[in-house]
């Protein structure tokens, strides 16, 4: 889904401020205390962005809450079952949204958070990633497509769509944890010309963050990676510069934290400058069929493979 609303670039604007939080990311979608205080947590961090001069601010996935498969899918003899989503209180997850969203207008902040949509019984809920205006508007919203085993048995519906928003002029796509399993997904999103990837996720895994970087290699964008707290002495959160670098990392504490970079489409910083300037636009000519009139075809010093 590309937000139509959203989607024109302004020619004079080529700059975002970004920040990505590391909250708490609760387990229980029954602990209705446990949503409060993860609410309560975003928004904090939220009104720390705001204070670093963010437009952006990313959290994980399921940052209000992210089931347990050990709790809402874990039958009687302990065997994985559907689970029953009759038990999550949905109304606190409602309200701690829509928390959010008044304060990302308050705060003149666009806010991407976690947390799980409803759809009509029995259907499984989406694990969708919140996209909030700066006006405190709902504008979008991402709906995880490629989900582990267990999730879509026992879980979730999968989604159907990209999703590419803008912020400022800068083209935003998402993605959430095992999606970065799927290379198709990040190439699809350099089709669609993004400048930044938002990959929140749930999970305490450092090699899922040395793919975050190879994205930002491969295909020259810049990436919020967004971890829980309780995950972050392994890899924190951070920012990934086109070409793969760290561009900026919370502590590595386990605490909650946020880290802010600038998304500069004009840097000058030379790995950044080649990766937007030369390798880009480099990969698309090769892939649009750059070597087609440079092939030659019945050469037999080409054609025979068995002689030198």
């Amino acid at each position: 889904m590309t937000t139509p609303a959203l989607n024109q670039r302004p020619s004079a604007s080529r700059t975002l401020r970004l920040a990505v939080a590391q909250s708490t990311v609760p387990e229980d979608p029954t602990d209705r205390g446990a949503l409060r205080a993860a609410g309560q947590e975003i928004r904090e961090l939220m009104a720390e962005a705001a204070g670093a001069g963010a437009r952006l601010v990313q959290f994980p996935e399921g940052a209000i809450v992210y089931p347990s498969k050990h709790v809402m899918a874990a039958g009687p003899d302990g065997e994985l079952v559907p689970a029953d989503w009759s038990r999550a209180a949905w109304d606190v997850m409602r309200e701690e949204a829509e928390s959010i969203a008044t304060l990302a207008g308050e705060l003149r902040l666009w806010t991407a958070f976690g947390s799980l949509h409803p759809l009509t019984p029995p259907s499984k809920p989406h694990n969708s990633l919140f996209i909030v205006s700066d006006h405190g508007q709902l504008v979008a919203r991402y709906d995880k497509r490629f989900l582990s085993h267990t999730e879509v048995s026992y879980l979730y519906t999968p989604g159907r769509e990209p999703l590419v928003f803008e912020v400022g002029g800068i083209r935003v796509g998402c993605a959430l944890c095992v999606e970065a399993n799927f290379p198709p997904l990040f190439a699809e999103y350099e089709r669609l010309e993004v400048d930044l990837v938002l990959l929140s996720v749930m999970v305490d895994d450092a090699p899922r963050a040395r793919v975050a970087q190879a994205y930002g290699t491969l295909y020259s964008y810049w990436l919020g990676y967004s971890v829980p707290a309780q995950f972050s002495a392994t890899v924190p959160s951070g920012i990934v510069a086109p070409g793969g670098r760290w561009l900026a990392q919370c502590p590595a504490d386990g605490q909650p934290a946020l880290t802010v970079a600038d998304i500069d489409l004009d840097s000058a910083d030379p790995d950044i400058e080649v990766a937007l300037r030369y390798a880009r636009p480099w990969r698309r000519r090769v892939q649009e069929g750059l070597y087609e009139d440079r092939l030659v075809v019945g050469d037999p010093r080409s054609d025979i493979r068995t002689a030198f």
